[in-house]
């Protein structure tokens, strides 16, 4: 346990002669520059900074300071599962987890998955998670998983859902009601609501969204998911009246104009998970179709059961996927691009502001006085990669990586410090990740364990949507 007697609580902080990136809307650059650090709020950005006495100083010459980092779509539920299913498609995961064996994951596995992601986002510098929660199928389950995010000292929003039930049914249950009367509007632990719309023509999903908006809840849902959710979905959303600036859609990666133009004139986000797009097969990373609807964005890890953890991959990945279409589409027409459409300063953008604009958040995501002290400092003095900083944007998006985070504050608090977690038992989180693990593995059984990793299919369960509550099926898909 790594826990620093130089940052007691309520211990003001400044970080000391960095290069900051305020995030605001001139993506300026603040060379030389000091962040004042009072509670949970940034009181002061510039140079040679006067600060109160007592004042913890951070060395940040050399370094990078920017906002913490916001990921809006995480399955933190799975993480005790990382990397088990890195060659699976989406049909795979979907068998495993909607079909055959996520019901055996345990209030106590809920726990220990939550607890690991929340402590791997920490450590990457991603200081707010929407955890994207379907796997509480019981009340204990939800309870488990927020108990777990409390532990940690991050920001989370706990997306609220349940893969093993209709939506109709758990998000009108009196202990829906109860769970998110006990855990909504926290400034550290708020509560959304998750559930995919299949868009079966009875719209069975519908008591889901009256609920939502009952208890005025947002709404995430997996949108634009090929096989699964389709512009029927949106469709039906938009007819019905339940699209809106807080809804939140995750994907949207094989949607057409339409539903995108939904989207945009209803104000509404998407969530881009590029390393899962670009490997499970929900479509195209579709950042270039959105910047084209002017729909605003925000960047997510989807599962560490497939892929990385951090943004920096998000950032990278979103980068390379974007620019790669662009060529594309202008070498199809006989065109040379001559410029990047999709800038570094736009991704780190996405990353930050991004994530904070759909969380409705404006006090997150950026560097300046008055907003949450979520900071993260980018400095690694052992690595040549960290020098020359010229572009600081693209250090951040294609050099830096999770090794380079220095220091991270949520809230004012220091939680990291000179590449170390402050105040986290990493053995205990591993004792608990270890027991889940174990506890699969008896339930599954060895041998459907180890072929788990790389599954056969039966041709009956390739469908169009992983739901059980509803037979309905896409005829723009499979059907077709």
């Amino acid at each position: 346990m790594h826990e620093p007697s130089d940052f007691p609580p309520g211990r003001p902080v400044v970080l000391r002669g960095g290069t900051v990136l305020p995030m605001d809307d001139a993506r300026t650059v603040l060379s030389d520059t000091d962040v004042l650090v009072v509670d949970d709020r940034v009181a002061a950005v510039g140079r040679d900074l006067a600060v109160p006495e007592g004042t913890a100083e951070i060395d940040a010459a050399g370094g990078v300071v920017m906002p913490g980092m916001i990921d809006t779509h995480r399955h933190m539920w799975q993480t005790a599962m990382r990397g088990y299913g890195a060659d699976w498609t989406l049909t795979q995961y979907f068998v495993w987890y909607y079909l055959e064996h996520g019901r055996h994951f345990r209030p106590a596995d809920v726990h220990a998955g939550n607890t690991l992601a929340a402590v791997e986002a920490l450590e990457a510098g991603v200081t707010t998670v929407v955890d994207w929660s379907h796997g509480l199928q019981t009340p204990e389950h939800a309870d488990a998983a927020a108990e777990a995010l409390r532990s940690v000292p991050g920001r989370h929003v706990l997306a609220y859902g349940n893969i093993q039930q209709a939506p109709a049914e758990w998000a009108t249950a009196p202990e829906f009601r109860s769970f998110v009367e006990r855990h909504r509007g926290g400034d550290l632990l708020d509560v959304q609501i998750a559930f995919d719309v299949t868009g079966d023509p009875e719209f069975p999903e519908r008591p889901a969204f009256e609920a939502a908006r009952d208890l005025g809840l947002a709404v995430t849902t997996h949108a634009g998911v090929w096989g699964a959710t389709g512009d029927d979905g949106v469709r039906l959303m938009y007819e019905h009246g339940f699209m809106g600036p807080e809804t939140v859609y995750v994907h949207a990666a094989s949607l057409s104009r339409d539903s995108y133009q939904r989207i945009a004139a209803t104000g509404g986000s998407v969530s881009v998970s590029t390393e899962s797009e670009q490997s499970a097969g929900q479509g195209y990373p579709p950042t270039w179709e959105l910047r084209a609807h002017g729909i605003p964005v925000s960047l997510s890890m989807d599962s560490s059961v497939w892929w990385s953890g951090d943004l920096f991959s998000a950032m990278r990945t979103t980068l390379g996927a974007d620019r790669c279409r662009e060529h594309m589409e202008a070498q199809r027409s006989g065109d040379t691009v001559t410029h990047s459409a999709l800038r570094a300063d736009q991704v780190v953008g996405w990353a930050t502001r991004g994530g904070a604009a759909a969380l409705n958040r404006d006090d997150l995501g950026r560097v300046a006085p008055g907003c949450k002290a979520d900071l993260v400092l980018i400095r690694n003095d052992a690595s040549p990669v960290s020098f020359p900083l010229l572009n600081p944007y693209g250090h951040v998006a294609f050099q830096a990586q999770r090794g380079d985070v220095h220091t991270v504050l949520v809230d004012g608090r220091v939680v990291k410090h000179e590449h170390r977690l402050v105040g986290v038992d990493l053995a205990s989180v591993r004792r608990s990740v270890e027991g889940t693990v174990e506890h699969l593995r008896t339930a599954v059984g060895e041998q459907e364990w180890a072929a788990g990793m790389n599954p056969d299919v039966p041709e009956s369960k390739v469908l169009d949507n992983p739901y059980t509550y509803t037979d309905y099926r896409d005829a723009g898909t499979h059907g077709r």
